[in-house]
């Protein structure tokens, strides 16, 4: 691996942020995945979270475009479980849905281990999501339109997650353990070498101050 892209993995890597994640339900238009995914690469978001109810719509490794290289995807067959498993992982989930209940997404603290949740296209979030989520959040809108395309929205939220974070100096450390830094680091650098160690059962290698393999 030549040093310099090697030194450019690091510096991306350690200003991601495992304790801000996004929960897609039932969002399957593959523009739009992909728009949310390149969104969650550039404002630092280490995983994303999606649920496909309907087994017919493609999964995010077949719409992802090659974003899931640098955004961990994981896939959840029930909203539910999806929920549970964020809120017992200390997340406050706040879902993109228009009630009496709504706060603008401008005031929730995202300094705060946070997961928005974006629903479907044409539905939104469905009932049962509004019901289990932490709170809803609106991006006030003052034209004709009342909702946003679901990337633009996860865009306009994830920004302002971004900005509050930066202003914490949330980007100045590195919140990942050394173990998960030093695994992703090897898939990032080495993506084929680390498929065929994981066929195998196999540990990676270590990598020296150059990024190269230690033999």
């Amino acid at each position: 691996m030549i040093p310099r892209r090697y030194e450019r993995l690091k510096q991306v890597l350690s200003k991601r942020q495992p304790d801000l994640t996004v929960v897609t339900e039932d969002v399957h238009k593959p523009h739009n995945l992909s728009a949310i995914i390149r969104t969650c690469d550039a404002v630092g978001v280490f995983e994303v979270h999606g649920i496909n109810s309907n087994i017919k719509v493609p999964t995010y490794s077949q719409v992802a475009q090659g974003s899931e290289k640098w955004v961990q995807l994981h896939t959840h067959n029930h909203i539910k479980t999806a929920i549970a498993n964020l809120q017992g992982s200390g997340f406050k989930i706040y879902a993109a849905h228009l009630s009496k209940e709504a706060k603008d997404y401008r005031d929730i603290d995202y300094t705060c281990p946070t997961a928005i949740l974006l629903g479907a296209e044409k539905h939104g979030v469905s009932d049962l999501a509004a019901k289990l989520v932490d709170g809803h959040i609106i991006i006030p809108m003052m034209g004709m339109v009342q909702s946003l395309n679901v990337s633009v929205a996860a865009a306009v939220i994830l920004f302002e997650a971004q900005r509050q974070r930066l202003a914490a100096k949330m980007y100045d450390r590195v919140n990942l353990d050394s173990e998960t830094f030093n695994r992703v680091i090897f898939e990032w650098g080495y993506p084929e070498l680390a498929a065929m160690y994981r066929r195998r059962g196999e540990a990676y290698p270590t990598l020296d101050e150059q990024g190269n393999i230690k033999h």
